[in-house]
């Protein structure tokens, strides 16, 4: 959207996540990745009040912003296509095949926990949804993430426990090896975890998805005012932070199983919560934010940055401080690479009027999309 009728949400938004999902991506770059959910890490007191903060405020969370992203994504896309003219059937299938390429190769390459793929998947079930009126979008939104809380814990706490030698060849590689035994350690864990998360991870995307793009149709993403936002902040705010907090803290020091159930439960609360927040700071940005805003346009190229250059950081093939820094330092250290990102694609965009993936992947969306 351009103009004075642009809407400020979504940029705010995706500022605010990309933020947000770092700091829970890092405690599986820089850490082992194959602990048990319903054994808590955590090396010493501070590992553990970081790891509590960090699975009570933004576990999940930020992935339910990415997502809601996503539907509004959409949303803006059929807006385009339909003032362009344009086939939007063949723009949407090119667009889930470029994040479907992008989301293998950075799953292999560099981040097992890969979204991306995730999201072509159900961004393709979501297509089907395209036309439905906003009421029935909210409906079937709000039950695939009541679903996503019924079936995750179960999941996710009978995972067996990971036997030793692997445990141990993780920490080699990840620690000792080059790049190539890295991407071949992540790549057959990217096979091994993402039909798991297509499962636990899928129902919700796919939710927020519907979400998402029921905020388009209906106006509220384009009114930072609108009632609705005011009374997630009143009323989801509060309580999905308060109880996201009790429940990591369950889960930390407690009962691994109520805690998990508890976290994942207050998540879409919490998001919401999120949402209302942000709505009430979108406001016209003055130069600094609106630089910052305008990089945060260039999210996916963020999003990639972030798990490239931790990656790096963090491996034996690069400065090899996995698993050596305490979570705190390694949390510093994800903001700073994407403060560092942020002002990089700055930079670049007084060049060029899109990030490199997002070049990339309008390039594949708008293959022959006139044909």
């Amino acid at each position: 959207m351009t103009g004075s009728t642009r809407a400020l949400m979504p940029d705010y938004l995706r500022l605010v996540a990309l933020f947000g999902i770092v700091v829970v991506n890092v405690q599986y770059i820089a850490f082992s990745a194959l602990g048990s959910f319903a054994d808590p890490s955590g090396e010493s007191a501070l590992d553990a009040i970081t790891l509590w903060l960090v699975n009570g405020l933004a576990l999940l969370k930020t992935y339910g912003l990415f997502s809601f992203m996503f539907g509004v994504g959409l949303g803006f896309l059929m807006r385009s296509a339909a003032r362009r003219g344009l086939a939007f059937w063949r723009i949407y299938r090119n667009r889930m095949i470029g994040l479907l390429i992008l989301g293998i190769a950075h799953g292999c390459l560099f981040f097992p926990g890969d979204i991306l793929t995730i999201y072509a998947v159900t961004g393709s079930v979501l297509y089907l949804f395209r036309d439905w009126p906003v009421r029935r979008l909210v409906r079937v939104g709000a039950a695939l993430l009541v679903l996503q809380a019924v079936i995750a814990p179960p999941l996710l706490l009978a995972t067996p426990q990971t036997p030793p030698d692997i445990v141990a060849m993780e920490r080699a590689i990840l620690t000792q090896g080059g790049f190539l035994e890295a991407v071949l350690f992540r790549g057959l864990g990217f096979a091994f975890i993402m039909p798991f998360f297509l499962v636990i991870q899928g129902s919700a995307a796919l939710g927020w998805f519907c979400l998402g793009l029921a905020a388009v149709k209906s106006g509220m993403i384009d009114d930072a005012g609108h009632p609705l936002w005011r009374g997630a902040r009143r009323w989801c705010l509060g309580p999905g932070v308060v109880l996201g907090l009790m429940g990591a803290a369950i889960w930390q020091w407690g009962s691994p199983a109520t805690g998990v159930a508890l976290t994942i439960a207050a998540a879409p609360i919490a998001t919401l919560g999120y949402l209302g927040l942000i709505a009430a700071v979108s406001r016209p940005p003055g130069p600094i934010m609106a630089t910052a805003l305008a990089a945060g346009g260039s999210s996916l190229s963020i999003y990639l940055g972030q798990s490239i250059v931790l990656s790096t950081i963090f491996s034996g093939y690069g400065l090899g401080l996995w698993g050596s820094v305490d979570r705190i330092t390694a949390v510093a250290i994800a903001l700073a690479v994407t403060v560092f990102l942020i002002v990089a694609l700055s930079i670049w965009r007084t060049r060029f009027a899109l990030g490199p993936f997002e070049w990339g992947l309008r390039r594949i969306t708008y293959a022959r999309a006139r044909d």
